[in-house]
């Protein structure tokens, strides 16, 4: 199904709104849904709105959830979520890091009690605009069980980096699994099997089955060292911020846990590379690491991401049928009328 950028986010704003959520926090979210696939990163866009929809009409998300600062020092500061979604949230958080940085060098923001936010990357868009580096890093229900282990303990323990160079910023963008999470559920909503090596079923057993495998685990990237990086994402996130650990958060896939909420915590570091230059020449490093990968043959992380100005809302994306479909039952339930540029 082809749709327009901006036919998919006034339907996705509308659907958020007839929750309560107000309009900036609706739009937002919005924007963050469509922005992902516009990034192919389908397993955190449209896929979502449906499950999200479900939780904020059920209690698992507040739709009129407000940020309220808890702890608020110099460069830092630390943010409940009020149980809302993550994704307005943790580009608010962005948001604040910047200013922070751009007068102290160096700033962290923390959201805690809050809810899944989608594609990382996207949160780093609001720093690298301002010449600063990104970092961002969340955590979410548990699945990546320890190496050698046959429990879950960490959730995929997503991270994403920004780096302002040109003609696009440099973004990595990636979950500690083998594959992120969304991407099962792709595959379940597509009935097609998974690749060898990315998923457990619930006895630990290596899986093929995405039915078995949203049941179970996912394998960690690279090993131990994988579950390693999935731990350290875990502390700095779940463990610093709160106040659940992912053993303790409710499956945002899951159909039966659409009342209970999620309480997530996400943290937003700011470096302005100035305060750390010792000869003036950061901004030229940076670059010069950056064309040295080209050289090399290679493609920079992010390079083939469209950025806020080149998504207008004449851009087309493709969605899956089945995604339209979703979507355009959840509006006519609401009685929402799906716009222009829906569906083409």
């Amino acid at each position: 199904m082809r749709v327009t950028f901006g036919s998919a986010s006034d339907l996705a704003t509308s659907l958020l709104l007839s929750t309560g959520m107000p309009e900036p926090a609706a739009r937002r979210t919005a924007w963050a849904l469509v922005a992902a696939d516009s990034w192919g990163r389908g397993s955190h866009g449209l896929l979502r709105l449906p499950y999200y929809l479900a939780r904020l009409t059920d209690g698992g998300a507040n739709p009129r959830a407000a940020l309220t600062a808890v702890s608020d020092r110099t460069s830092t500061l630390s943010l409940d979520g009020d149980n809302g979604l993550g994704h307005w949230q943790v580009w608010e958080a962005a948001e604040r890091a910047a200013t922070r940085a751009g007068s102290s060098g160096l700033a962290a923001v923390a959201v805690g009690n809050s809810g899944h936010c989608g594609a990382l990357g996207l949160y780093v868009l609001p720093l690298v605009a301002e010449g600063l580096v990104g970092m961002v890093f969340s955590h979410g229900p548990a699945v990546i069980p320890p190496w050698g282990g046959t429990s879950p303990v960490t959730s995929t323990s997503p991270l994403a980096m920004g780096f302002p160079v040109q003609p696009q910023p440099a973004i990595v963008d990636l979950a500690c699994s083998a594959v992120a999470r969304g991407k099962i559920a792709q595959a379940a909503n597509a009935g097609t099997e998974l690749p060898e090596g990315w998923a457990l079923d619930s006895d630990g057993r290596p899986t093929t089955d995405p039915a078995r495998a949203l049941q179970g685990m996912l394998a960690p990237m690279g090993g131990a060292k994988g579950f390693a990086l999935a731990l350290a994402v875990e502390a700095l996130t779940a463990g610093m911020i709160g106040p659940r650990l992912s053993t303790s958060v409710a499956d945002p896939l899951d159909p039966g846990a659409t009342g209970d909420p999620q309480s997530i915590a996400h943290l937003v570091i700011a470096i302005d590379p100035a305060a750390f230059d010792i000869d003036g020449r950061a901004g030229a490093r940076m670059q010069e690491l950056a064309d040295s990968v080209e050289r090399a043959g290679g493609r920079l992380p992010g390079s083939g991401h469209p950025l806020p100005h080149d998504l207008t809302d004449d851009s087309e994306l493709t969605l899956p049928d089945h995604i339209g479909d979703q979507i355009r039952q959840a509006a006519a339930d609401r009685g929402i009328t799906t716009p222009p540029g829906w569906g083409r």
